[in-house]
């Protein structure tokens, strides 16, 4: 069935879309009751967070736009040391849509929402002229545990960097989708939350954490080091990047650095808490290939600094210019 502008008009076809496919992969109590507003339980510090996405394609090797859009802010609260737990989500539907790709969608966020512990208590369709694109909206709540203090302001001399795992695979499978470059390479589209929390009960001393998505590894960092008013030292050869994604960076001319990832952290930790942290990391899903790539230093304050192989060091900046347009 293609979605057509009566699916949009707030009557029989619009409910019956919501009942078919949304309402039946998303039911739980909360969203049974199809109310203006869900009422769910809560207390203490909340961590409250909204993305939109509008990657293209839609469908890539490794997820879709609904994985990603649970991801993608399941990501962001944890990131603030919060425990996700209750999602929305709003699809901005173009005419043309097929009703398949819709449910493939959705049972796709269902799962993932499952994978990673949260709720979807609230949602909204509206149908736009178009092409047959689809665009999703999200909040996010999370639970903040008392005393979890998180931020990027908290990084000093002597903490140590990590990354969870291989960088630029989100990047590299959305543009070789685009370009109908065939390759092995799957994006890293995943929820973190068995991560985080591991390091968490563990005791870790985390100063700063952050999901690795547009602008890269070298932004994040960037702004680890603008916040703090300290420098962040990287050493490349401990930079963990896969033999599929180096020979993709090597055609292209891109610089892993400087690539989006959708299921990857970064971490800033307490020194003497590093050998700890990346325990914790890669013995989680998702973080077998977690590395300790750099620590903080007042050497330049303000700016990355990365050591190459040869011993030479270079400055990385912020992504400058137009990185990769809808990576998500």
């Amino acid at each position: 069935m293609k979605i057509t502008m009566a699916h949009g008009s707030g009557g029989r076809a619009t409910s019956q879309l919501i009942a078919d496919i949304f309402a039946r992969n998303f039911n739980n109590e909360v969203l049974s009751r199809m109310e203006d507003s869900a009422v769910v339980p809560g207390s203490g510090r909340i961590a409250v967070t909204t993305d939109s996405f509008v990657v293209n394609p839609i469908f890539f090797p490794g997820g879709d736009i609904g994985k990603l859009s649970v991801c993608g802010t399941v990501n962001d609260l944890l990131m603030s040391g919060a425990q996700p737990k209750y999602l929305t989500c709003g699809f901005i539907i173009e005419e043309g849509a097929q009703s398949g790709e819709l449910e493939r969608i959705a049972a796709s966020m269902a799962q993932t929402a499952s994978e990673a512990g949260v709720t979807i208590v609230a949602g909204d369709t509206k149908v736009i002229e178009g092409n047959g694109g689809v665009y999703i909206n999200t909040a996010g709540v999370g639970f903040v545990p008392e005393g979890v203090n998180i931020s990027a302001s908290l990084c000093q001399e002597g903490d140590a960097v990590l990354v969870s795992g291989y960088l630029g695979e989100h990047h590299a499978a959305i543009l070789s989708a685009r370009m109908g470059i065939e390759n092995q390479i799957l994006s890293d589209c995943a929820p973190l939350g068995e991560m985080v929390q591991s390091m968490q009960e563990a005791g870790v001393r985390i100063k700063a954490m952050r999901d690795v998505t547009r602008g890269g590894l070298a932004t994040v960092l960037h702004e680890f080091a603008v916040s703090s008013d300290c420098c962040v030292e990287l050493e490349e050869n401990r930079l963990p990047v896969s033999a599929p994604v180096k020979g993709f960076c090597g055609l292209l001319g891109l610089d892993p650095l400087y690539m989006g990832n959708e299921g990857k952290m970064t971490a800033v930790v307490a020194g003497e808490d590093a050998p700890l942290a990346l325990e914790c990391m890669k013995k989680s899903r998702y973080g077998e290939n977690a590395a300790i790539i750099g620590h903080i230093s007042q050497k330049e304050k303000g700016k990355i600094l990365l050591t190459t192989p040869i011993g030479g060091t270079r400055i990385l900046s912020e992504l400058i210019g137009e990185g990769l347009p809808r990576i998500c």
